[in-house]
């Protein structure tokens, strides 16, 4: 699950660098260290819970 996390992760932020996705709080190329913040963080949760369940 986490290999599929990050690659997906890594689509999108290649993705935004091309083309600004235009979400909110993303609207600038220079913002795609958003996701990267977000990817961790949904990483860090999907193997806490592996861990935990």
């Amino acid at each position: 699950m986490t290999k599929i996390l990050s690659f997906v992760f890594i689509v999108i932020m290649a993705l935004h660098l091309f083309k600004p996705l235009g979400l909110p709080g993303l609207k600038k190329r220079k913002d795609f260290w958003k996701i990267a913040v977000g990817a961790v963080l949904a990483i860090l949760v999907v193997g806490v819970s592996r861990h935990v369940g």
